[in-house]
């Protein structure tokens, strides 16, 4: 296990409300040994003009799945800044939910990488995501 925070998936939840994650209604569904699992519905909030999935709300999804995947592997006084986030879409949703899993690339102390895939209802890549992110805080030696 690579979390070195105790938190249950209500606790998590309970993190986002009032903010961008629960306006799109982005929901913590899993706390794996190495992952880390959330859905988002495609519907008014998170669509584009087009109809489909806003690429924007991918990027929301990716980036709020490595942000928190990198603050649970910090301790008490630390926490974690984005640096760069990238996105590549592979297919277009128009419909039902979205599924980000997100692993560690590099999960460093002073820096890390997430590499967050993003699944269509039928299981098919949709989006790939990479975050990295900064550790603030203590110094990350101690």
């Amino acid at each position: 296990m690579i979390w070195k925070r105790e938190i249950s998936l209500e606790e998590l939840n309970a993190m986002g409300e009032g903010t961008l994650v629960s306006h799109l209604g982005i929901v913590f569904t899993e706390i794996g040994v190495d992952s880390l699992v959330a859905e988002m519905p495609v519907d008014s909030r998170t669509r584009q003009p087009f109809g489909l999935l806003h690429g924007g709300a991918s990027a929301t999804l990716a980036e709020t799945l490595g942000s928190m995947a990198g603050y649970l592997t910090t301790k008490t006084g630390q926490s974690v800044v984005g640096t760069e986030l990238n996105a590549t879409h592979h297919r277009p949703v128009f419909e039902g939910k979205v599924r980000g899993v997100c692993r560690a690339i590099h999960p460093g102390r002073q820096s890390q990488c997430w590499e967050i895939i993003i699944y269509d209802a039928d299981g098919r890549r949709s989006c790939t995501s990479r975050l990295s992110v900064m550790i603030m805080g203590e110094a990350v030696n101690s």
